[in-house]
């Protein structure tokens, strides 16, 4: 049988939503237990109680279908799934069938709204929690216009690391893609800490102008024009998966 589990846990783990978008709705009063509203923390246990999403039974049985989706984000697009300032988001993106009924995607991980290119969506909870930690180290590949003409030293500290409050940065590869300023550069990171690419940018003395996400991992964006999305092909869902 069964035992309490945390919310969120088992609607990440039914594939409703990540661990985040879960706990937003059930504060938002979406998510009920035997009839009366949930509150963060609460447990369930799923052989005996009542869970409900807006009135809809929850059951393991009748969780959603898991989707994939890369989609090519825009300037001025943010990252999350509604935003308090009406802003657009990638979910608006989506074409009606993925942003209706018990679909509920959500972004794994964030790109800068400044940012444009690669950004995976799900609903499936448990693999954003795999893709996320850093444990996992998928790397990412970026395409980065750069004011100036950064100097060999630069472009080494670069590859070696730079101290960002305090902390280094992991390694990373930076290849000189055009060299004449301003100079596009391709830089592949294998860790996600905030701004990172624009800060490092900053602080060696070559401000960020454009930045772009070509691929994460080997999911890459290929011609898929800006604003739209895919579905991963079957061979991309599988090595995805097969991190779980």
């Amino acid at each position: 049988m069964s035992s309490d589990e945390k919310l969120q846990k088992l609607l990440s783990q039914w594939g409703v939503a990540s661990r985040r978008q879960s706990e937003l709705l059930i504060s938002q009063g979406h998510i009920t237990v035997n009839g009366v509203k949930a509150h963060i923390g609460q447990r369930a246990n799923p052989a005996v109680d009542d869970i409900r999403i807006d009135g809809r039974s929850l059951k393991p049985d009748n969780r959603p279908k898991n989707h994939y989706v890369l989609l090519n984000k825009p300037r001025g697009v943010v990252s999350t799934c509604d935003d308090p300032q009406g802003r657009k988001t990638v979910i608006d993106l989506l074409p009606q069938e993925l942003r209706q009924g018990d679909v509920r995607l959500h972004p794994v991980g964030r790109l800068d709204t400044d940012s444009t290119g690669a950004l995976l969506l799900t609903n499936h909870g448990q693999l954003t929690q795999t893709l996320t930690h850093p444990r996992h180290h998928i790397s990412k590949t970026y395409r980065v216009r750069v004011q100036g003409s950064p100097n060999q030293a630069s472009l080494d500290q670069w590859r070696l690391g730079v101290n960002l409050a305090g902390k280094m940065t992991a390694p990373a590869e930076v290849r000189v893609l055009h060299p004449n300023a301003p100079t596009l550069l391709e830089i592949v990171l294998r860790e996600g800490r905030n701004r990172q690419i624009r800060r490092v940018a900053e602080q060696l003395g070559h401000p960020v102008i454009s930045l772009h996400r070509s691929a994460i991992g080997f999911i890459c964006l290929g011609d898929l024009p800006l604003g739209h999305c895919r579905h991963l092909t079957s061979e991309e869902t599988k090595k995805l998966l097969s991190l779980l």
